[in-house]
C-alpha cells in the first residue's frame, strides 16, 4: 500500500489498513552512516531511507546491506597448487581396479 505519513504516495510494505504498522508508527530518520547513500530521500520528518524504516538497526551489526555508498572488498588468497595432484584430479582420480 502507499505511505500516507512520511513519504506520501510511495509504496510501503509497512502501511496497512490501520496505518503504519512499524514500531513507533513511523519511519525513523537516517543516521550519520547513511550519508551519501542513494536510498536516502527527503520525507516529511527529514531524511529517511527508502528501503528500510529503521536505518539505525541496520548499522548495529556492522555494515548495512542496503548501503549503496560503501563497497566491500573481497580478499582472495592464492593457494599453491601441487601440479602432480592437480593432474591426478583432472584425470579422474586414483587407481582403477
Amino acid at each position: 500500500m502507499q505511505c500516507q505519513t512520511v513519504l506520501p504516495g510511495t509504496e510501503c510494505t509497512f502501511w496497512g489498513k490501520q496505518g503504519c504498522v512499524f514500531t513507533e508508527g513511523s519511519c525513523q530518520v537516517v543516521v550519520e552512516n547513511c550519508e551519501g547513500c542513494e536510498r536516502v530521500v527527503n520525507g516529511s520528518i527529514g531524511k529517511v531511507c527508502s528501503a528500510y524504516p529503521a536505518p539505525e538497526k541496520k548499522w548495529t551489526a556492522g555494515l548495512c546491506n542496503f548501503a549503496t555508498h560503501v563497497k566491500v572488498e573481497l580478499k582472495s588468497e592464492e593457494t599453491k597448487v601441487n601440479p602432480l595432484k592437480a593432474s591426478k584430479k583432472a584425470s579422474g582420480g586414483g587407481k582403477k581396479k
